[in-house]
Order: structure tokens, then sequence, then C-alpha cells
């Protein structure tokens, strides 16, 4: 096997190892000055332990949470006995990356970056302070909100930062602040607006796209044609495809977006990862691919995270340890670069701020989109939810 950037993981993945030393020494303090904002933007995820300690806690609520994951009996008991079973092997994971998440403390920053940027660019709806709602780990729905109440904010954007929708992630998060609100006398006092997705926003795209190109022009010229672009996002089971959850489809439309702007370039193709248990998931899984292009004969890849906006365990531990390290030394890939996930690239921030600036400029509460369930949804969660938001939400 012949490796372009053999020497270690820092030298193969310069900006994966940046990324990790980021996290160590953590982004600079992202706390705002502004005082009785007038627009809060509510930044939802569903975040990740930023310490070892916080592992069982985080796989409890992932297991015990049906609007994210259905297990098929007695999830109340099954759900926290896999989190036990599970704790150790994540607790791992997490040391080799340096101790826990860096997604609070990106997130922090790209709210703080956004709000300085709208507070220029909208100042009919200044000033405006992030607030963080998380879902399995602190800052949870009610500490936002708390400190929302406390600001006496006038309005309060909820702007999901998945840019694709998934019943399981962005639809879990706002079913959890409907829970949290909807005996809550906050909203008296307070507007409320939802942004559910946006996957191909310009200027997502173009963020994609040159983060993409910086990577192309790592491996050697000779070389850089027979790359194949892999979009990896994470999977959903089947049976949520096929109950009609929206992500699969809003997924494919960021990449095709993303290779247009590239003049579809390169060869390229979608792919899955992070599959839990035995059930079958959408697929080709991300390192799959991998083994069977290089049976193929194809060993050089750019490995796009594409359904992330910051840097977390998918993709410091599992695209850039399991799979470009460890799984591309085993089955003989030549060369093979992970992109960095949006985190603070200016055009990334740009793109927060455009998407805000819009949905206050356009006025539309919530979309029918969001509004609209899935053709085989069961879940009286969404039903209640969905009918509060249509209620709720105004400008």
């Amino acid at each position: 096997m012949s490796f372009y950037i053999p020497k270690s993981i820092v030298t193969m993945f310069p900006r994966a190892a940046l990324l990790r030393q980021a996290f160590r020494t953590g982004p600079r303090d992202c706390s705002t000055s502004a005082t009785k904002p007038k627009t809060g933007i509510v930044l939802i995820n569903m975040g990740g332990p930023e310490k070892t300690e916080q592992v069982y806690d985080y796989l409890y609520k992932i297991m015990t949470d049906r609007d994210m994951i259905q297990l098929p009996m007695a999830q109340n008991t099954l759900g926290p006995w896999i989190a036990r079973r599970r704790t150790p092997e994540v607790q791992k994971k997490y040391q080799e990356i340096g101790g826990g998440s860096p997604i609070l403390k990106w997130t922090k920053l790209q709210g703080k970056l956004m709000c300085e940027m709208l507070d220029k660019k909208s100042p009919e709806t200044a000033p405006h302070k992030p607030y963080v709602a998380f879902r399995y780990v602190p800052p949870y729905t009610q500490d936002a909100f708390s400190e929302l109440q406390k600001d006496q904010v006038k309005h309060a954007v909820i702007f999901s930062q998945y840019p694709q929708y998934s019943c399981a992630t962005t639809g879990s998060s706002f079913n959890e602040i409907y829970r949290y609100l909807k005996n809550k006398e906050l909203l008296n006092d307070i507007k409320l607006s939802v942004i559910d997705r946006w996957p191909i926003h310009p200027l997502l795209i173009k963020t994609f796209a040159e983060n993409i190109k910086k990577e192309l022009q790592q491996i050697p010229e000779n070389k850089r044609k027979e790359a194949i672009i892999l979009f990896s996002a994470h999977s959903l089971p089947l049976k949520t495809v096929n109950r009609g959850d929206a992500y699969p489809s809003e997924v494919g439309a960021t990449v095709n977006q993303v290779m247009h702007e590239l003049n579809f370039s390169h060869a390229y193709q979608l792919v899955w990862q992070s599959k839990v248990g035995p059930l079958p998931w959408l697929g080709p899984m991300t390192d799959d691919a991998i083994r069977g292009y290089v049976k193929h004969g194809r060993k050089v890849f750019v490995v796009v995270p594409i359904a992330f906006v910051n840097e977390h365990i998918e993709t410091l531990h599992e695209l850039d340890i399991e799979y470009c390290t460890d799984l591309a030394k085993e089955v003989g890939v030549d060369i093979i670069r992970r992109v960095p996930a949006p985190n603070d690239h200016p055009l990334f921030i740009e793109a927060l701020c455009d998407i805000v600036k819009n949905h206050l400029q356009n006025k539309v509460a919530v979309s029918k989109k969001f509004l609209h369930r899935c053709p085989h949804c069961t879940n009286a969660n969404c039903y209640n939810s969905k009918k509060w938001y249509s209620e709720n939400c105004s400008f």
C-alpha cells in the first residue's frame, strides 16, 4: 500500500488535526455583551458530551427518546441497558478525540459571529443574541428559554442547525420545545417563529464546494482526476425512510447542488454512516463503499461530511480515525482527504446570517412543509407538536 502522506494522522489530515487541537484549546470566548436583545436566535442541535462522565446520560436520553429511536419493545428498560452497555466503548472514542465533543464550542462561536453580522445587516431587528438548545446534553431547551425570558426577548427564532430535516433529529428537538412551552406563559410576552431546514441555501453550497476544492488541491495533479468524492451523512433505519422522512431526499439535494457548483468535476457518491443495531439501514455505508471502490481499483478519495455543520464525534472519530486512517490502511487506499465541516468558515457564517435575515424579512413564521406530516406517521407527538406550532408561531 502506498500512502501519499504516510507519516501520521496529523500529516495525513492536517485540517482534522488542527480541529482536534482547536477543541482542546477551544474557540475563543463566545459570550455576548448585548443587553436587552430584541431578537433571540435559538440554535437547536443534538449536542454532544463535553466530558466522558456525561456519556451515559447522553446515551440514556437518546435510547429512551422514541422521537429519535423506536426500539421494538420495552424501550424504558431496553434503552437504559443499551446505554450502559455502550458507555465504555463510546467514552473511549471521546478520549481519542481529546476528551469530549467540541460541538458546543463551535455552536456558540457560530451563533456569536452570526449575530454580529445580523446586527449590521438587519438593524431593524437588532440587537440579536444567540441561544443554544441541545437535545441530549446541556444547555437544554429549558436553559435556552429561561435565558430568553430573563433577557426579555421580543421575538425568538428557533433555528435548526441540521440543514436537512429528519423527524429523528430536527423533529425530536422541535417536539421537545413543544413539550416544554405548551403549558408555559412565556408566549404571552414573546413571538415565536421557525427555521426548520435549509438544504440548498446557495452559501451553504458554496461553503462545501470551496472546502472540497481546497482538499482536491492537496492531491498530486497526476492523481487528482482519479478522486471519488464521497458525501457522507448519518444514516436512517429503512423503516423511518419508508415512513416518509424527508432527510434522504434533502441530503441528496444538497449533494446535487454542491456537485453543480463544482461543475460535476469528479465522480461522486452519496454514502451513509453511523448505523446502530441489526435492523436494515439506508446504504451504502461509508466504510463498505470505500472497501468496494478499492476492490474496483479506485484508491483516491475525498470524504465530505455533508450533513454536519461542525466537528464532533462522527467527523473527528468515525470519519478521521475509523475510516480515513484505520480502514484506509487496512484496505490499501492510496490517498484519502477529509473535508472539514463548515465550522466558522466565513461563507458559512454569512449563510447563517442570510437565512435568518430572509426569514425575518419574509415574515413566514412556520413553513407548510414543517407542518406537513409524513404519510405513514403514527407519532402522536408529531401531530400535537405541529398543531401547536401552527397555532403559536407568528410575527
